[in-house]
């Protein structure tokens, strides 16, 4: 089992910052693929970015990409998702997910990951 628990989402302008953590335990964190995704209301849960075991790769939605940063660290059980240069349509719940495999690679499809945080609120006032 690996218990997800996020923290740091909140309300912030267009074109502001936020960073999103999220802790794990159970299960040695460092044999969990990480993902980010998000939910925005009436939508289907959407993958926004991916990190292997190691974080030497990583893997972004177009939508995102060149204004969100994965990052992990393996000694403190923490994923981390840097959010610049934010957009109304980035309103949504964002959660923490993992993926238990012998592989590294990076996937974003939702149902190869296993385990899932509770979500948190991010909100982008135009």
């Amino acid at each position: 089992q690996v218990q997800l628990v996020e923290s740091g989402g909140g309300l912030v302008q267009a074109g502001g910052s936020l960073s999103v953590s999220c802790v794990a335990s159970g299960r040695t964190f460092s044999n969990n693929v990480m993902g980010w995704f998000r939910q925005a209301p009436g939508r289907e849960r959407e993958f926004v970015a991916g990190i292997s075991k190691s974080g030497g790769n990583t893997a972004y939605a177009d939508s995102v990409k060149g204004r969100f940063t994965i990052s992990r660290d393996n000694a403190k059980n923490t994923v981390y998702l840097q959010m610049n240069s934010l957009k109304p349509e980035d309103t949504a719940v964002y959660y923490c997910a993992a993926r238990l495999s012998i592989l590294s690679r990076v996937v974003t499809e939702r149902k190869e990951y296993g385990y899932w945080g509770q979500g948190t609120q991010v909100t982008v006032s135009s």
